[in-house]
């Protein structure tokens, strides 16, 4: 256990290094899942690909990274983060380096598909990784760091694989994130343990994260699973609610991670270059409404709100919120477009504290399993989100009503909160009277 019989009073902050590790393989999850996106208007000419086409082939990291979840999930809690989280960080990015040398629709959808397949436990081992490490009353935040790196990775990363594009061709947009994933991954084996097996962990850091509600200790323990223990989750009014909700959330996500680029060429005009750099600002907003939201929740729980009100109101504000992206559909400036579009993915980093609130509330047994409920009822729509935008665009050659799908999906993910989701609190296995 490391340092753990050591007197020593000040703890130590290992798990600041760990939400480190979170923040930059979550980004380089998001580097590759938008690759396809920034090359999408150059690859659909070169290989052939109509809407519909470019839309199943968008869906294809879906599938995959979808039904995935729950196994994924089961063997996060069998296997621990650490190998199952670095294994699928290896294997993921050396399929999104072999997207470069794609020749046609199969092949893409193919490796896109794989692709999906071993990023499936990456969210799962997140929340579990940061109910591991973090108490609840920092969780928000720690939640916040890790969610906020798809923004960073669209922010960061848009305008620089839109130069690689223009400058040296579609095929390196996937090289590039292809290699640095890999690097990463032989970093991540050097660096993450659990807390109780990190030999830089004093007892006081791990004190400070067990008695602050967090669950340093369930790397060591082994729960078998049974149908009985997975069916309350799936019956659990609480947990249908959060669940739902996120459907909605990830709608919005899936549109900027798919056809927003397409809808800057093809609404507005723009070349790719600019669209690098266009795309990036919404991004941005969307970095700081994430760190912004996890960090107002857990300030709000500091205040001696409860933990009902400190999560709900705010993810119920930022969804609302959201739902202005359907003003765009009465703007015809760039600038104030890109402003409405900022505002709408601000918004929606405010109110993306799904996965904090899974790991207040899923069994302490069962966290990455139930993380992978929620992702998957939450990444069907990265199956469904680029399927309907592509037959939207295919039947009516407008944009107008994606924005509205988009939009009215926000408002329904605040009504979830609102009305299926009620107190927020840790769900109980039959036998445990501990929560």
């Amino acid at each position: 256990m490391g340092n753990a019989g050591n007197s020593v009073t000040k703890k130590t902050n290992v798990r600041y290094v760990m939400l480190a590790m979170l923040f930059i393989v979550t980004t380089f999850n998001y580097v590759d899942r938008t690759t396809l996106s920034i090359a999408a208007p150059i690859i659909s000419k070169d290989l052939g690909m109509d809407a519909v086409s470019m839309g199943l082939a968008f869906s294809a990291f879906g599938w995959a990274y979808t039904w995935f979840q729950i196994p994924g999930g089961l063997v996060l809690d069998k296997w621990g983060s650490r190998l199952v989280y670095g294994w699928g960080l290896l294997m993921w990015s050396i399929f999104t380096f072999l997207q470069g040398f794609s020749t046609g629709f199969l092949m893409l959808f193919v490796l896109r598909f794989l692709m999906g397949l071993f990023e499936a436990p990456a969210f799962p081992a997140n929340s579990r990784i940061a109910a591991m490490w973090f108490p609840v009353q920092e969780r928000g935040f720690a939640t916040a760091i890790f969610s906020s790196a798809q923004y960073f990775a669209l922010a960061a990363f848009t305008p620089l694989m839109a130069w690689i594009l223009s400058s040296y061709g579609w095929p390196y947009v996937f090289y590039f994130s292809g290699l640095a994933g890999i690097l990463i991954a032989l970093i991540w084996f050097k660096v993450v343990r659990d807390p109780h097996e990190h030999k830089g962990v004093n007892q006081a850091e791990l004190d400070h994260i067990r008695q602050g509600g967090g669950l340093a200790d369930i790397g060591a323990q082994k729960t078998p699973v049974t149908w009985a223990n997975v069916k309350v989750l799936i019956t659990n009014r609480q947990m249908i609610g959060i669940y739902l909700a996120q459907f909605c959330v990830v709608t919005i996500t899936w549109f900027f991670l798919t056809w927003f680029p397409t809808y800057l060429v093809t609404v507005k005009g723009m070349s790719i270059l600019k669209v690098g750099i266009y795309a990036a600002i919404p991004a941005i907003a969307g970095f700081i409404g994430g760190v912004l939201g996890g960090t107002w929740s857990d300030w709000l729980l500091k205040r001696g709100h409860s933990l009902t009100f400190s999560r709900k109101f705010i993810i119920v504000l930022g969804l609302v919120m959201s739902s202005s992206i359907i003003l765009c559909n009465y703007v015809e400036s760039e600038i104030v477009v890109i402003a409405i579009m900022s505002l709408a993915f601000f918004s929606k980093g405010l109110g993306a504290l799904g996965w904090c609130v899974v790991g207040d509330t899923s069994p302490k047994e069962m966290v990455a399993l139930s993380g992978g409920i929620f992702n998957f009822c939450g990444q069907m729509a990265s199956i469904a989100t680029p399927i309907v935008i592509g037959y939207i665009l295919y039947a009516t050659n407008s944009f107008e009503l994606a924005l509205v799908y988009v939009g009215t999906l926000a408002l329904l993910g605040a009504l979830c909160y609102l009305f299926i989701v009620q107190d927020i609190e840790r769900v109980v296995l039959p036998g445990n009277g501990n929560k």
